[in-house]
């Protein structure tokens, strides 16, 4: 497969609070992704896998490397880049249909034809008859299929996610796992997943990176060859799940 994303020597560091000093929390980051490839990150609480999506999203600059998607640099608020956040980061005044044709709203799509392809949004993630529900009045589960949705519905190259289903209770979890990755094996598009469970990490990706504590750089990279659909109670998952969260112990 083709590199889809490459990070070349990425640093980042910020000015603390109220001082002259400064705060490392990237430290000279080297990472190539695949096309079509699902990417898991996993790393302890502050190591910056926050401020790395946020790099790659074009949100936020290095202080030293560059991001490239298929060769070209990433520029702020990248098209072809989308990002999913675990707060939802739904508008409560717009309702679920409202929600999802934003992007395409910003992008000056004319009104019927961003509605059309909205409610086929709506109807291909199991929202229909919550197409008019206002945010709040939605579950967890449905809030995150919203922000999904008005993610996709833009077609970005690349779809970052920010531990999206943390926030979810467990049996929403692991619903919402299979149905993203449902959605992933019909698009194929390049997925960088973040989260604090190594156990969602080695479920769903392709290959799963362990970051260290901060200054952040990479600890160790395994390749997930294990086939799909996959059983979570397959020894091969599980034995792979035991070495990566030994692994993580010792950050």
């Amino acid at each position: 497969m083709a590199v889809s994303l490459k990070l070349s020597k990425i640093t980042k560091i910020f000015p603390e609070n109220g001082s002259l000093m400064q705060v490392p929390v990237l430290d000279n980051f080297d990472c190539s992704i695949e096309s079509g490839q699902f990417f898991s990150i996993v790393g302890p609480s502050g190591c910056g896998k926050t401020t790395l999506l946020r790099i790659i999203a074009g949100l936020e600059k290095a202080s030293e490397g560059q991001v490239l998607l298929n060769g070209d640099a990433i520029t702020d608020n990248d098209r072809r880049v989308g990002l999913v956040f675990q707060e939802f980061a739904l508008f409560p005044w717009r309702t679920a249909l409202q929600n999802i044709e934003m992007g395409l709203e910003i992008s000056g799509v004319p009104k019927a034809e961003r509605r059309k392809e909205a409610l086929r949004y709506v109807r291909e993630f199991g929202l229909e008859g919550f197409e008019n529900t206002f945010p709040k009045m939605l579950s967890g589960g449905m809030k995150q299929r919203v922000a999904i949705a008005r993610t996709l519905i833009s077609n970005p190259q690349v779809v970052l996610m920010d531990e999206p289903f943390g926030s979810l209770d467990g049996k929403s979890r692991i619903e919402m796992q299979n149905f993203l990755l449902e959605v992933w094996e019909q698009r194929k598009m390049t997925v960088v997943f973040v989260t604090h469970s190594v156990d969602e990490a080695v479920y769903l990706g392709d290959r799963v990176m362990i970051l260290s504590k901060r200054p952040s750089s990479i600890m160790e990279t395994f390749d997930v060859k294990i086939p799909r659909p996959r059983d979570r109670s397959d020894p091969a998952l599980m034995k792979m799940r035991e070495r990566i969260f030994e692994l993580c112990t010792r950050v």
